[in-house]
């Protein structure tokens, strides 16, 4: 029976794995007290002390963040790291890490540069807006804008309806509390007019805040202000439109408000997202006046809250693509407006000699258009679908579905043509 006297020494044990000498002693090691743990509780087997302490070695060489491969027709996934990039967005992050970078250094004159140069430039030329700066978030960007225009000592007005909670806990009230500025509501959860605002004005106003609901939609009885008349109330207007909905032509991105319209409409700063209809990188761009982008540069957040290089290569990249009429090679639109043939043809490749093409209904995620359904084929694969589930999460790299009424449904529309055949050859 096998039994303490049959362990091996921890340097017998690590000899056995092909691994650094240190990690090999500690896989080595933490396998043998995992063991001697087990015969204290009575244990008999007799396993496979190699196996387990490569598998230990191979966890802990293995990068914690990784690539995962989506069928679960979430296009926006915020837990699988919300819009992929564009083919030219990931050059340009390969690029900027390579080695040292113009990140704050003007090459034409050989003196300190700004980081915001970047950007700014492709961001007020997409958007019609005078000025421009970029964050490393929307939530971000909204503190800082809520700080910069109004601060300690003044207020922020914001309609009753519009004081959300939007991904893990970020509330409107508590934005407006950080910048130290006080809230002041108006008008009711479900119905604001413009006289609510109006009537709320005075000389400790510093901006109105409209915050766009993004992850809910409120239906029936309900009533508010659109930004044009908000602009005339002769205050600054902070205006949250979430997502980044850069591309207002297209009819699937109809219900999210469109930056260039808030721009035009007189907004002091519009902050929006670059990783999510944008499909850039995790950012929150700010767009507006001179003044109130020069208000928000120039505040102590600024630097607190300031984007690193690579995340701007890659939102330089993607809004160029923007500028230059290569919209159509973001993946997040690529996949927002895929045709029925180009889905059916990815579902039946997926399911040939595998599963069975079904209808069923993909969602954007990312707590935008969350009344859009967009119908579609995926393919069910048979068997036990937590088990199924189990072994594509366990695949290198992870494949994940969604399990609906019972079935595994894997859906093309988020797996580009590429990894179709990766998921294949996981379930073959």
């Amino acid at each position: 029976m096998p039994g303490f006297r049959s362990l091996p020494a921890v340097n017998e044990l690590a000899n056995e794995l092909e691994a650094p000498h240190a990690l090999a002693v500690r896989a080595a090691r933490a396998t043998i007290e995992e063991r001697r743990h087990e015969l204290r509780e009575g244990a008999t087997d007799d396993p496979d002390l190699i196996g387990r302490a490569r598998e230990r070695v191979a966890r802990a060489t293995r990068p914690s963040l990784r690539r995962v491969l989506n069928a679960t027709g979430v296009i926006v996934h915020t837990n699988l790291g919300r819009a992929p990039l564009a083919a030219a967005a990931r050059d340009a992050v390969s690029r900027a890490a390579q080695g040292y970078s113009t990140l704050e250094w003007d090459a034409d004159t050989g003196s300190r540069g700004s980081r915001h140069d970047h950007v700014e430039a492709l961001l007020t030329e997409v958007t019609g807006a005078e000025a421009a700066l970029a964050v490393n978030n929307c939530a971000a960007a909204v503190l800082l804008a809520a700080a910069a225009l109004a601060g300690p000592g003044h207020e922020i007005v914001v309609s009753r309806g519009q004081l959300v909670e939007i991904g893990g806990g970020f509330r409107i009230p508590d934005v407006v509390a950080q910048a130290g500025a006080t809230l002041k509501e108006v008008g009711t959860t479900n119905r604001t007019r413009r006289a609510d605002y109006a009537g709320a004005l005075s000389e400790r106003t510093g901006a109105i805040l409209r915050a766009h609901p993004s992850n809910f939609r409120q239906l029936g009885f309900v009533q508010e202000v659109e930004i044009e008349e908000l602009c005339e109330l002769g205050v600054p207007v902070i205006d949250d439109v979430g997502s980044g909905n850069l591309a207002e032509d297209l009819q699937v991105l109809a219900d999210e408000p469109p930056v260039r319209r808030s721009v035009k409409a007189g907004a002091a700063l519009v902050c929006f997202s670059g990783d999510q209809l944008l499909g850039g990188p995790q950012a929150g761009l700010m767009v507006g006046t001179q003044t109130a982008v020069a208000a928000a540069k120039q505040h102590p957040l600024a630097r607190a809250l300031r984007l690193d290089k690579l995340s701007l290569a890659a939102l330089e990249a993607t809004l160029r693509l923007y500028r230059n009429q290569g919209r159509d090679l973001i993946p997040s639109l690529q996949m927002l407006t895929l045709d029925d043939a180009m889905l059916q043809a990815r579902a039946e490749k997926l399911a040939h000699n595998l599963g069975e093409v079904v209808e069923s209904t993909a969602k954007v995620g990312g707590g935008a258009l969350p009344l859009l359904e967009l119908p579609g084929p995926v393919v069910a694969i048979p068997g036990d679908a937590e088990a199924l589930a189990a072994r594509l999460r366990a695949n290198d790299p992870p494949i994940v579905g969604r399990i609906q009424d019972g079935r595994l449904l894997l859906d093309p529309r988020t797996l580009a043509d590429d990894e179709i055949e990766l998921v294949r050859a996981a379930l073959g």
